[in-house]
This record gives structure tokens, C-alpha cells and sequence, in this order.
């Protein structure tokens, strides 16, 4: 029996006998012929049902036939295709897999635009459309540059805990819940537990997975429960070895989606370019003297920069490097936890590194400090309980490689780069301070 084809796959099939599924998005009725529009994830197509040779079951089913039923079609491809859709099928049979119980209560095709939180209320009808579905398949081909890139530098997937028994980061911004009547919490970043498997050994791994925030942040750029594909290396020199591998991997995945998506990215209206390597790199306290040059206000040692800050060296970057992405580096260690490294003769600078894409941060990251005594050195010095440490600066006593590693949000750098309005956009079912179904 032949198998359901995607309709991409049979738009150079003139003459084959072919099988497709799909849901009906339009019904056309003239007085020769019945014109039904079929869209899958992959594209549409156009079945032409001509009444006078038509049998009387497959008239019967077409009569029957409304905008988002769900229909399997078995027929064959023209020799000479004349409909707009550029793909067409002579059936010689319709089956009617799932019929519509009335019209969705949100306009499909996009012809009657529906507010943003109607949409995602309806978000299952809402991921239809052909926009949305664009959205996801470039996101999917992203993640699929990334993976080729680091499994052809010799990076292991790993999967690390989304429970923990302690704030990751001695932070407030967590989501709390019981574990067998002890307090756990969702993990703000499994970063802890990447440097963990560098002491294990394991050099190189990367993971893509979720993690939670619970930051009260109604925002076009903040979800509660994002992803990340984060990598960790070891035997780095410095925080410019881990620069070089995100770069790359950041090249990797726009490459992919440059050369493979080119329809979704038309669709949406989309031009990208694929980043010329290096990256631009902005080092504090130089970051202090550009925005101050800019008109901004700093505080020296103590603070970095503000949202309008970080939008405007992105403007400056682009003007001065022609660059969209860059990185910031050497950040004030008073702005980053207790773990990251810093430099040994400017103790007031981190070794940290931030990815910045059109204005907007997509990952933070470098080198993390692998001395025992500095790792609690520097705990007790940003004022936390060493003893709720223990389970993660125990195991520095027993030799650690030198490492670093970064994280990248997935749903910012999918927003960003297809200049979408809201990250809400690229998530499949967003999560957020006012949402939690569907």
C-alpha cells in the first residue's frame, strides 16, 4: 500500500501516482470543476476534480469537504500543471479522515488578523498557518546546524537534572515544588551540572533543553520556560577558546537555515545573512568609554549596562563592524555569580562572555574558576552559604580541568533572527507570568 508523500516531495512528479494527507484550507466550486486546496507541513497543493469524469464516490466526498477537515487524496500528478500553487493532483479518490465540527474560531490563512493572546489561546489552530509553521521549521533547521557542528567537533549530547535540591544560582528567581516532602526547585541553568561532567572527564558536551526563570517579566523578550543548546569544553587557555567554538556554532546553524529554508524565510519576509567570522568583540572598561561616548551614563566596577545601553552598542557595532552579532567580554565580576573565573591580575573583571544578536542578548558564558580555594573564596565574598555549596564545590578538591562553556536561548535567537515581534512567537506553547495553557 503506497505511503502518505509530503506534497513538497511530489512537485516534480508529473505523471506519478501519488498519495498525500493534509488539511483542507480553501473550496472553490465552478460549474466543470471542484477546486480543492490541501496544505501539509510542507507546502500546499492544488486537487482539481473535474465533475463530468469524476465517479459519483468521489463527488460525494468532495461535496462534502470544508475548510479544515482532514483528508487523505490518492490520484495522479499532470504531465502540464496549471494551478497557482505549483503543485496539482487529478484524484481518483478523497477520504475524509477527520471532518471540522464549524468554522476555528481564528482566521487560519491570516486574512483577519487575531490579537496575540487570541492566538496563542487557540495556539494549536494558531501553529497552522503557514507563517507559524515557517517559524518552527527554521527553529527546527537551527538546532540541526548547531548538532552537525558540534558533533563534528567531537561534542557528546549529554542530559543533565531539571530538579534540583538547591537554587542553582543563590538566586530568588525560581519555581519551587515539593519532592517527596523535601523543597526542590526547576532549574534556572543545569550550568553547575555541565562543569561537573568537565570534572568527570567528559571534555566536551552540549545539551539542549528547557529551563525556568520565575521573573514576574511581561515582556516581548522574556518567557518563564525557555531552551538553550548550552556546551561546555575543557583544557581551554581562556575565555576566547569558548568565544571561538560559539561563533562557529552560531555560523553553523544561520548557514544551515540560509541554504535549506529558503521558501519559509520569503514567507516571512525574512533576509539573513550568515555572520563573516570573527566576531566582533567589545572588552570592558573600553564597553564604559563607548557608552559613554554614546551618552550614557555608567558606573564604572559596579554595573555593566541597561537594555537601551546593550541596543545601543549594537547599533554602534553595526556601523563601525558591519556585524548584526557580537560579544561582550571581561564584564565587572560584581554583576556575575561565584563561579565564573576571574582575571588574576584585574580581580575586578570577570572572565565572562555575553553573545549580543541585533541588540538583544543570546547567550552568557566563559571561563568558569576550577580552583577550590577560589571557588569558595569568591561564594563567601558574594555572600552565600558554603555548606549549600558542598554538593557541587566538594568534588574541585579532587583536581578540575581548566573550562568554560556558554548557553544560548533558542527562542531568542529564533525571534531575532526572523525579526519577530515577541519570543512568544517562537515557542511552540509559550510559557509566561500570564500563561500556562495550553
Amino acid at each position: 500500500m503506497m505511503r502518505v508523500q509530503y506534497i513538497r516531495d511530489i512537485s516534480h512528479a508529473p505523471g506519478s501516482k501519488v498519495k498525500i494527507g493534509g488539511r483542507v484550507t480553501r473550496v472553490n466550486d465552478l460549474k466543470s470543476a471542484r477546486f480543492i486546496w490541501v496544505r501539509d507541513v510542507t507546502g500546499a497543493v492544488q486537487i482539481t476534480v473535474l465533475k463530468k469524469k469524476a465517479e459519483p464516490s468521489l463527488m460525494e466526498a468532495v461535496e462534502q469537504l470544508m475548510p479544515s477537515d482532514f483528508i487523505i487524496v490518492e490520484g495522479e500528478v499532470p504531465q502540464e500543471i496549471k494551478a497557482s500553487a505549483g503543485v496539482e493532483i487529478i484524484p481518483e479518490s478523497i477520504r475524509i479522515v477527520s471532518k471540522t465540527k464549524g468554522p476555528p474560531p481564528i482566521d487560519i490563512e491570516g486574512f483577519i488578523e487575531s490579537s496575540m493572546d487570541k492566538r496563542l489561546d487557540w495556539r494549536a489552530l494558531d501553529l497552522r498557518s503557514p507563517k507559524s509553521t515557517a517559524v518552527f521549521l527554521i527553529q527546527s533547521k537551527l538546532m540541526e546546524g548547531m548538532q552537525r557542528y558540534l558533533y563534528s567537533q567531537k561534542f557528546m549530547q549529554v542530559f543533565t537534572p531539571s530538579l534540583m535540591g538547591t537554587s542553582s544560582e543563590g538566586g530568588s528567581e525560581v519555581f519551587g515544588l515539593k519532592h517527596f516532602g523535601k523543597s526542590a526547585f526547576l532549574r534556572q541553568d543545569p550550568q553547575l551540572h555541565r562543569q561537573l561532567l568537565m570534572l568527570a572527564g567528559f571534555e566536551k558536551i552540549y545539551e539542549i533543553g528547557p529551563s525556568w526563570r520565575a521573573e514576574l517579566s511581561n515582556t516581548t523578550q522574556h518567557l518563564t520556560e525557555h531552551r538553550t543548546c548550552a556546551a561546555e569544553i575543557s583544557f581551554i587557555d581562556d575565555e576566547k577558546d569558548v568565544m571561538k567554538v560559539e561563533e562557529n556554532l552560531i555560523m553553523h546553524a544561520v548557514k544551515a537555515v540560509v541554504e535549506d529554508c529558503g521558501e519559509e524565510l520569503r514567507l516571512l519576509g525574512a533576509y539573513i545573512k550568515v555572520p563573516e567570522l570573527p566576531l566582533p568583540v567589545l572588552e570592558f572598561p573600553g564597553v564604559y568609554d563607548i557608552l559613554e561616548e554614546l551618552g550614557f551614563k555608567t558606573n564604572r566596577g559596579r554595573e555593566d549596562y541597561s537594555k537601551q545601553g546593550e541596543e545601543a552598542l549594537g547599533k554602534y557595532v553595526k556601523e563601525k563592524y558591519g556585524s548584526d552579532f557580537f560579544f561582550v567580554n571581561r564584564f565587572p565580576y560584581a554583576k556575575k555569580p561565584f563561579y565564573v573565573m576571574r582575571v588574576d591580575d584585574e580581580p575586578e573583571w570577570a572572565r565572562s562572555i555575553d553573545l549580543i544578536y541585533k541588540g538583544v542578548e543570546l547567550s552568557s558564558g566563559g571561563q568558569r574558576e576550577h580552583r577550590y580555594e577560589k571557588i569558595i573564596e569568591q561564594a563567601k565574598g558574594k555572600g552565600l552559604e558554603v555548606e549549600n555549596l558542598a554538593w557541587f564545590t566538594e568534588f574541585f578538591k579532587y583536581g578540575a580541568p581548566p573550562h568554560g562553556g556558554f548557553s544560548i536561548g533558542i527562542e531568542r535567537l529564533t525571534m531575532q533572527l526572523l525579526g519577530l515581534s515577541n519570543v512568544r512567537e517562537a515557542a511552540l506553547f509559550p510559557r509566561a507570568p500570564e500563561r500556562i495553557v495550553p
